[in-house]
């Protein structure tokens, strides 16, 4: 342990003999005692020699890495099961070839191990593009920031090796389910609409103007606004502020619980999967955990999904109003729900709450997603 220790600050901070390396200068000092013993030139000379080489194999490995620099570009945000992108730019501003350099990114352990890549040249004022690829295998934001150059070139007999910055951050987001069907969140769209209906039945000479819209198939007639409508030239609807308070669908994740890991990675895949689903549905829906409380938004949702843990900090206690789709591991919860809520259970736990689907392990989560409620 204290020999691997030396090495590696020797090799770091200074050189580090190489094999080689070290049987030469073994070579050379035994010529060197062999000269004194006996007094011959010409064994001063062979260690002359020897001791030259090494002083110059020395000062040209440290020189090989000297005056580099290694930029990063951004990572782009990929989604479970693809693979992150990392690209880096080697760049040798002087007017020498750099030759048999070691490069090594050292990637988060989540990854794997470190990437190695033996660069054979770089050529003056010419950057040296290296491009990889990793799969994404679990969501996350991380970020690690160092790469590391090693060479013995040109003659093999010491090693340097030199840290550089390289700051990198990769989102991965958590799988989006290609859902074609959600009776979860379709059953609720459906009473939403009756709702309005029966509102804009006995509200439709009554309220504020909120907004006029393009015409949907089954928007009443007598919500049309006709002087907007010939001015736009398609038709135009009125919708009332009355209309629209309280319609509104929040996927709640239960992340200030405890969870076992594989569940609670369903329960994230679950919530991004609901939310894109509501979202292509026209559906006015929110998602929301513990630490962050309630967003919407593409970007900001994935990116809220892909750091969330369990055991969050509670910073928003209530629950915004709206129908609540509850995702938990601990049934008992599903009995404080608000009336109308849906739920999806991981666990064993009884309840008697309905309106909800029990996830099983022996199924695929995207065909019990698409499962009636």
């Amino acid at each position: 342990m204290r020999i691997s220790r030396l090495t590696d600050w020797l090799e770091s901070h200074w050189i580090n003999p190489a094999y080689s390396g070290g049987l030469l200068a073994g070579m050379g000092i035994f010529f060197f005692l062999a000269a004194t013993n006996s007094m011959s030139g010409w064994l001063y000379v062979m260690s002359g020699v020897v001791l030259a080489l090494l002083a110059i194999a020395a000062i040209l490995s440290r020189r090989t890495l000297s005056r580099l620099s290694i930029t990063r570009r951004p990572i782009q945000p990929v989604s479970v099961g693809e693979n992150l992108t990392i690209e880096l730019f080697i760049q040798n501003p002087t007017r020498k070839r750099k030759t048999l350099i070691q490069a090594t990114d050292f990637i988060p352990s989540v990854f794997g191990k470190p990437v190695e890549k033996v660069v054979e040249l770089i050529h003056p004022t010419t950057p040296y593009y290296w491009v990889y690829q990793h799969r994404a295998e679990q969501r996350g934001i991380y970020r690690w920031h160092e790469v590391q150059l090693r060479t013995a070139a040109p003659l093999g007999l010491f090693w340097y090796r030199k840290t550089f910055r390289a700051d990198a951050i990769a989102v991965i987001y958590p799988q989006v389910l290609p859902l074609s069907r959600c009776p979860l969140i379709d059953q609720i769209g459906q009473e939403m609409s009756l709702q309005m209906q029966s509102q804009r039945a006995q509200n439709s000479t009554q309220g504020i103007t909120r907004s006029l819209r393009p015409y949907r198939w089954g928007d009443p007639m007598r919500m049309i606004h006709w002087r907007s409508s010939a001015r736009y030239g398609e038709l135009r609807v009125r919708e009332l502020e009355i209309l629209t308070s309280g319609q509104e669908i929040v996927i709640a994740l239960d992340s200030a619980a405890t969870w076992d890991r594989e569940a609670f990675e369903q329960a994230v895949t679950t919530a991004a999967s609901l939310y894109f689903y509501g979202e292509r549905q026209t559906l006015s829906i929110r998602v929301w955990t513990a630490e962050s409380g309630a967003i919407r938004g593409r970007q900001l949702v994935l990116e809220t999904l892909a750091e969330v843990q369990p055991h969050q900090e509670v910073t928003s206690d209530r629950l915004p109003e709206g129908t609540i789709v509850w995702l938990t591991q601990n049934s008992s919860s599903l009995n404080t729900l608000p009336s109308g809520s849906r739920w999806v259970l991981w666990g064993q736990g009884q309840t008697t709450a309905n309106l909800g689907i029990r996830v099983e392990q022996e199924r695929s989560l995207q065909a019990q997603l698409q499962d009636s409620v």
